[in-house]
């Protein structure tokens, strides 16, 4: 039996934005942070993502605002979805781990509360200044080969075990996919 909860994500998600912040209210999870790049996966999977469909994207941002008025989580469309999300997803992956929370926090909040366009790179270096990241380190490492074939791993395993979206919630090799489902997913660890 499982002791956490695989946590599959992309900064680019509304959705995993919603299910990161419905987490961050259940403070004894033990999560497993999974990074994907969520466009390569859908290419994987051979799927149109949302944000190419209208009527799909239409329905998507009356989703997101119901469901977080519902959970009280402040979140405002952004203007500039949908953006190629490569290297934040890359940089999640070089940041220190001991930053790896702050810059998650702070990139989803950019993004999906404060209507960021984080494709700027002024607007990543001011998130980067204020967590305390070198931006040229950044630059330099999401550029590296070895963060690149990480990023590609994860997605690519993810998709082994049948992740075709974001979030996803993997507990006792069960999947759970929406930001609806983490309940499911947390019952899921209880047994």
């Amino acid at each position: 039996m499982s002791n956490h909860i695989d946590f599959y994500f992309d900064i680019i998600s509304p959705y995993a934005y919603i299910a990161y912040k419905k987490i961050l209210k259940h403070k004894n999870i033990l999560l497993n942070y999974k990074p994907i790049f969520l466009g390569g996966l859908h290419n994987l999977a051979g799927i149109e993502a949302p944000a190419f469909n209208k009527y799909k994207m239409n329905n998507m941002k009356n989703d997101c605002d119901l469901v977080a008025i519902k959970n009280n989580i402040e979140f405002k469309w952004n203007s500039k979805f949908p953006i190629n999300s490569l290297n934040l997803m890359r940089g999640y992956i070089c940041v220190n781990e001991d930053k790896r929370d702050q810059y998650l926090n702070c990139f989803f909040d950019a993004y999906w509360k404060d209507n960021q366009d984080l494709s700027n790179f002024k607007n990543i270096d001011n998130l980067l200044n204020n967590l305390k990241i070198d931006s040229n380190r950044f630059y330099q490492s999401i550029k590296e080969q070895t963060i690149k074939d990480k990023l590609i791993k994860l997605t690519t395993e993810a998709f082994q075990k049948k992740v075709f979206g974001a979030p996803t919630f993997i507990v006792n090799n069960k999947i759970f996919w929406g930001q609806d489902r983490l309940e499911y997913a947390l019952e899921e660890l209880d047994n």
